[in-house]
């Protein structure tokens, strides 16, 4: 296929017009050759992933994080030299959807999760840059926080850090990967959730969440948002029949 058709699809699948206020700029942020006969996917565009991509031999790459953010760059110096000279030397394009792939009501990583642990009559939740990128919703099953927890935890191989009590039974969950912070936690409460299901578990968010009685799992913010990235692989290699690898590289955080 070819690069610009890659793009179509991805800019229409993943809605980016419903996202000018994400401070990431979405879509295409690094154009490499026309042909695509290999596509990589990753969480973070960072130096490890382009030279896996380099080694490889992917023509494309598929990210969460991006690497052009804001205003962009500067200074075309150290780091940021390195990932442009590994992109460029070697034809590899680099595609970034940050919020448009939090929110998507099918391949978003909050849509996954909330699969994972099935999230019924879901609302939008969390307003972010002026999208909503989560959802709200009712338990399938009603069960304890330790068991919703443990099932998560399974699924991404990660050990998640809980706040609240373990037996507590959860009937509404508030969902929001990566980084919902403090604010995920007041929403949460103010939209009547037994828990919110995040990526990352911040110090501020320690006390707010006993005092408002929202119970918190953190999946941590690697693992909250692999599920969406895997999804866009399994999409992609389907729709175009195009070879397909994912560049596991976990921060652990």
């Amino acid at each position: 296929m070819t690069r610009d058709e890659l793009v179509k699809f991805l800019d229409e699948t993943l809605e980016l017009q419903n996202f000018s206020g994400d401070v990431s700029n979405n879509g295409l942020q690094v154009e490499g050759k026309s042909e695509v006969n290999k596509v990589m996917f990753a969480v973070d565009g960072c130096q490890e992933v382009f030279e896996m991509a380099a080694a490889e031999k992917a023509d494309f790459i598929f990210v969460h994080h991006g690497i052009s953010w804001g205003g962009g760059l500067k200074r075309w110096v150290g780091s940021d030299a390195r990932r442009f000279a590994t992109l460029f030397g070697n034809g590899i394009s680099l595609y970034g959807a940050h919020l448009p792939l939090d929110a998507h009501k099918v391949y978003g990583h909050n849509a996954l999760l909330s699969d994972m642990i099935g999230l019924e009559k879901r609302e939008d939740f969390f307003e972010y840059d002026g999208v909503y990128i989560g959802f709200c919703g009712e338990v399938t099953a009603p069960r304890t926080l330790a068991e919703i927890a443990a099932e998560l935890g399974g699924t991404l191989e990660v050990e998640p850090l809980l706040r609240g009590d373990k037996d507590k039974i959860i009937r509404r969950a508030a969902i929001v990967s990566g980084g919902g912070g403090v604010d995920a936690v007041y929403a949460a409460a103010t939209a009547g959730a037994d828990v919110l299901v995040t990526g990352e578990m911040e110090h501020i968010m320690h006390h707010a969440a006993l005092e408002s009685g929202v119970a918190v799992i953190a999946l941590g913010h690697y693992a909250s948002e692999t599920c969406g990235v895997l999804a866009m692989q399994k999409l992609i290699g389907e729709k175009f029949g195009v070879e397909t690898v994912f560049a596991e590289v976990p921060t652990g955080l």
